[in-house]
């Protein structure tokens, strides 16, 4: 049950970018930033933890679930070192995650050789 848990709302998530992509002429970079925001700010309200806690990964690993980590980082930081915490909250928490997209997507350049296109 997991399993179909992650599948129907990762793929809710999934839905409403696509929607987003079809209906709008937003970039995929602002669609990209929006959901970052977007985790966040559910985050801050309290209703993406319960989301996530629903569905697991099929909440934490879209860009949203990024965002929510970057919120509940800061949270924890804020809480143990004040002001100064809100600089090294989201750093502290998403680094595993952005060292680990870093070093594959480099990997993946030296392995595909990646061309600009024109």
């Amino acid at each position: 049950m997991e399993y179909v848990k992650a599948f129907i709302v990762g793929g809710i998530i999934c839905i409403l970018v696509q929607i987003l992509m079809d209906n709008t002429k937003l970039q995929p970079g602002r669609i990209m930033v929006i959901l970052v925001v977007s985790g966040a700010v559910l985050g801050a309200l309290g209703i993406y933890e319960k989301i996530a806690d629903f569905a697991g990964c099929g909440a934490t690993v879209p860009l949203s679930g990024f965002g929510f980590t970057l919120w509940k980082g800061m949270k924890e930081a804020i809480d143990q070192h004040g002001f100064l915490g809100l600089f090294e909250g989201g750093f502290t928490a998403a680094a595993v995650g952005t060292s680990a997209a870093l070093i594959f997507s480099y990997l993946a350049s030296l392995i595909f050789q990646p061309k600009i296109k024109k």
